[in-house]
């Protein structure tokens, strides 16, 4: 049996266990509070029976034969009156002890409910006595002459036929019981099965995954607590094998690029090397090396900053800048670059300072990658615009261009990490990806607007840190 077998089996056993616990506690508390209520119902209505029929008694001889003394009533016969009742009678003087029993037995004994009749009230007993193997009840009731308390009467009654139908009673409890312990055993192991299943499933899934299969599907639960476990587990398989896909398609395609610049640097490295007198070839060949260069360069930025941000290590060093001092430092940076491509380039900006608080030399690198991509997809005498505006408590900046823009089916995916769009002009990196967790880290958001072959519109928004006019 497989580890994991053995585990829900395991489980499967404890919650049987358990659940089996837990009913056969159940059903004996509530088997011992039903017998317990049978019991004193029993109990209380034969005590109720013989107080009923004692103080009948008690009453007759208050009224017609307390003249005499009590010993001389039970010496003239009036135990013949007492006794007209199927139960044992007693008769006890004001001593406690007893001078008359209708079935010729006296117990030496200090009877409990005697003192309580001989105190003025209605005493009950239940106890055992020699002559009967079954435990009895026994009613006194106090006799008075005068006004004052002579003696009393006691009524005894074997509990006999009581504990008959109590035994009777407990047996069907008892048989109820067992009967419900095992229906409930029945429902608990197919309620345990409808649990373990559905986790055996999924565990058999979570091995294969961690084997690298991730074609395997957990199956639907019943409950709502496995079914989202299920549901996630799939979700994570369908997005490893989307992210695998991504990855595998982005490092053939980093591979490609690299490859590219690398070859024409061997190539112009070949031929420079063999080449004796000619200058213009020979500056040619350098211009073209120090751009592959930078071409590798920055591909490795790229994805040194994406390591750093996947892993948190990347540094914010947090500072209050003033937004048109930044946008002026990259319209220095960037106007050469639209000159020497015969393309329009502007900034516009708020005629007053608008702070924010950003890591400038991040901020800076957003923009580099966004107006770079704009020049990328742009051809020579389209604009490119970078506006800034001031929303209510939000600096928004606008980068658009007039270029080749984004297709309806890449356009949800622009900042998926590895993707790369199915047009032509697309390709694969992950430049925006890297733009929106930096703006991100920085406490704003960025978001794409785009229509094929008419351009594109990225809006990068910030909370103002404060207006100086």
């Amino acid at each position: 049996m497989a580890k994991g077998e053995v585990g829900m089996s395991s489980i499967r056993r404890r919650l049987l266990i358990n659940f089996v616990i837990i009913v056969v506690l159940t059903v004996t508390t509530l088997n011992t509070i039903i017998f317990i209520s049978f019991k004193n119902i029993y109990y209380s209505n034969i005590s109720n029976l013989l107080v009923g029929q004692i103080k009948i008694s008690a009453d007759i001889y208050t009224k017609y034969f307390s003249k005499n003394s009590l010993y001389e009533n039970v010496l003239n016969g009036v135990d013949l009156f007492l006794n007209r009742s199927d139960v044992e009678v007693q008769v006890f003087d004001n001593t406690g002890k007893i001078i008359f029993d209708s079935i010729g037995i006296i117990e030496d004994n200090e009877f409990l409910d005697i003192k309580e009749a001989l105190s003025g009230n209605v005493g009950r007993w239940i106890g055992n006595v020699s002559y009967d193997d079954e435990k009895v009840l026994a009613v006194s009731h106090p006799l008075y002459s005068g006004g004052e308390i002579v003696g009393g009467i006691r009524l005894i009654t074997t509990l006999r036929e009581v504990h008959k139908d109590l035994r009777n009673i407990f047996m069907i409890l008892t048989t109820l019981g067992v009967i419900v312990t095992l229906i409930f055993a029945l429902v608990s192991i197919l309620f345990s099965n409808s649990i373990v299943v559905p986790i055996t499933n999924i565990t058999e899934v979570a091995q294969r995954m961690a084997e690298g299969d991730y074609n395997k599907r957990c199956k639907n639960a019943k409950f709502d607590e496995i079914e989202k476990l299920s549901t996630t587990l799939n979700y994570m398989a369908d997005e490893i094998i989307k992210r695998e896909k991504l990855k595998d398609e982005f490092i053939s395609s980093v591979s490609h690029e690299l490859r590219t610049p690398l070859t024409s640097i061997k190539g112009w490295a070949v031929t420079l090397k063999d080449l004796s007198d000619d200058r213009d070839l020979l500056k040619d060949g350098l211009d073209i090396i120090e751009k592959e260069c930078d071409r590798l360069t920055s591909m490795v930025e790229e994805l040194l900053d994406f390591s750093k941000l996947s892993s948190g290590k990347m540094e914010f060093k947090m500072k209050r800048i003033d937004v048109n001092t930044f946008l002026n430092d990259i319209r220095r940076q960037i106007g050469p670059r639209a000159y020497r491509e015969n393309k329009i380039f502007k900034i516009l900006m708020e005629n007053k300072s608008i702070f924010i608080n950003v890591d400038e030399n991040r901020l800076k690198q957003v923009f580099i990658n966004l107006l770079d991509n704009a020049f990328n997809f742009t051809n020579a005498g389209d604009s490119v615009f970078v506006t800034l505006k001031e929303k209510d408590e939000e600096v928004v900046f606008i980068v658009e261009d007039t270029g080749f823009g984004i297709s309806k089916e890449d356009l949800p995916h622009v900042f998926e990490k590895f993707y790369k769009g199915k047009g032509s002009r697309s390709k694969n990196g992950i430049g925006l990806s890297v733009c929106k967790d930096i703006v991100e880290k920085m406490n704003g958001n960025i978001k794409i607007e785009s229509e094929e072959n008419k351009g594109t519109r990225v809006y990068v928004v910030f909370p103002k840190d404060g207006v100086v006019k």
